[in-house]
């Protein structure tokens, strides 16, 4: 299912007209909110579809993801053994769940999957033979290297409006929104983190334009975490 269960995103001047009735709504940051969901909505369904072409889900696909590039970096007759960017990654069921961000049933459950499809494999943990590690199997290896040229050929094709320096900007931007949204606490009240901008002021239609003093003291802790 979506995030955003709306067709037609409503206009700028929708958003302001409903700012008059609650004055909390800022047009601008809604719509940004709106266009995000939407992007991220547009972009995991042409990704899903492409899974589904391979005969993998989501998570199975981001477990075995995790073991390639974790297994990269802990071979070292790899070509990836002196690559400062890949460290070692997660060995045992719950180093994945830790490193997937879901709870050790989930992961337990998608490496009893990927198992039964042989795609990987429960071992004795090298370094700690109390423990069991979970390993990429030949047969994940093979299936990785005829999929992912046309995965990574995807994301190119999803970005090709943007040039390298758009590219760079859409990071750093959406850099700013995860750190925020991970300083948002769990009962959702933004209105208790430092910096929350006070009541929304209803502007004009178009750009919004503040002096100096007033984006420092809406903005001046954006890129604090709780």
């Amino acid at each position: 299912m979506p995030f955003l269960m709306i067709k037609n995103l409503p206009r700028y001047e929708c958003l302001l007209a409903a700012a008059k009735e609650f004055p909390d709504l800022d047009p601008w940051a809604c719509a940004v909110y709106l266009h995000l969901l939407r992007a991220g909505d547009e972009v995991f369904a042409v990704a899903e579809r492409n899974l589904i072409r391979h005969d993998i889900s989501p998570g199975r696909f981001g477990v075995l993801m995790l073991l390639w590039g974790g297994a990269h970096a802990r071979d070292p007759d790899g070509d990836g053994a002196d690559d400062p960017c890949l460290a070692p990654g997660p060995r045992t069921p719950a180093e994945l769940a830790e490193a997937a961000g879901v709870t050790r049933a989930t992961m337990t459950g998608l490496v009893d999957t990927l198992e039964r499809a042989g795609l990987v494999r429960r071992v004795p943990d090298k370094e700690d033979h109390r423990m069991m590690s979970v390993v990429l199997t030949p047969k994940a290896r093979q299936f990785l290297s005829r999929m992912l040229p046309g995965h990574f050929q995807l994301m190119a094709a999803l970005t090709s409006t943007l040039s390298e320096s758009e590219r760079r900007t859409l990071v750093a931007l959406l850099n700013k929104i995860i750190e925020r949204a991970v300083a948002i606490p769990g009962d959702g009240r933004a209105d208790v983190l430092p910096g929350s901008p006070p009541t929304h002021r209803i502007l004009p239609a178009g750009p919004v334009r503040r002096s100096k003093a007033e984006y420092q003291t809406a903005h001046h802790s954006t890129h604090e975490r709780a």
